[in-house]
């Protein structure tokens, strides 16, 4: 008899092409879980349409909206149990998860950040800042990292890396789009094995 599908709640802030690649996987038999709940920490992102698309649950969560960060996860693990949620995943949310919610789902909250940590990781570094950065190092590799989750920015236990060259002539837009591109295949498999338990944590 199969097990069944883990519940996971995207957590976004922007287009949400991984999020997409979590939604396809899901779809196809990929990944043994199913999204319930898509959050976003930006209103009329293209994300949300994705979600929506997708007949998923969505909400606006702006932690400034709430009186304290304590507050805002409070409210967010009352939600997050509420909706039985096993797993949360990080796709491009550029949001510190607050730290309740860490500490409700311990090992259970993953991230999946633009380049190869412990390199190009920290307050500040997301999007064409990761890129430029690799670029003005002289690199020759880069490539997605998905990584769980604790209180420093891109600091926890690293599960899965893919490297991607860094080429002659590159711009952060080029870069970026041949590890996004790796970060769709990454990211669902990365999931996948966590919620299976085949990582040692």
């Amino acid at each position: 008899m199969n097990a069944p599908l883990a519940r996971i709640a995207v957590f976004i802030s922007g287009n949400g092409t991984d999020l997409q690649s979590l939604i396809d996987a899901s779809k196809d038999g990929r990944l043994a879980g199913q999204i319930v709940w898509v959050v976003s920490s930006k209103e009329e992102v293209y994300g949300l349409v994705r979600a929506a698309n997708a007949g998923i649950e969505t909400a606006v969560l702006r932690i400034k909206d709430f009186e304290s960060s304590d507050l805002a996860g409070e409210f967010l693990v009352r939600n997050l149990r509420e909706r039985r949620v096993d797993f949360v995943a990080l796709a491009g949310y550029l949001k510190m998860m607050p730290v309740e919610v860490l500490r409700a789902y311990p090992s259970r909250v993953v991230n999946i950040h633009p380049a190869l940590l412990p390199k190009y990781g920290g307050k500040g570094m997301y999007g064409r800042k990761v890129h430029e950065a690799v670029i003005a190092s002289g690199d020759k590799e880069s490539g997605p990292t998905v990584h769980l989750a604790d209180e420093v920015y891109d600091h926890g236990k690293i599960l899965e890396q893919v490297r991607v060259p860094v080429l002659p002539g590159d711009t952060p837009e080029t870069l970026a789009a041949r590890v996004l591109e790796a970060e769709h295949g990454l990211y669902p498999l990365a999931l996948n094995k966590l919620i299976k338990g085949e990582y040692t944590l």
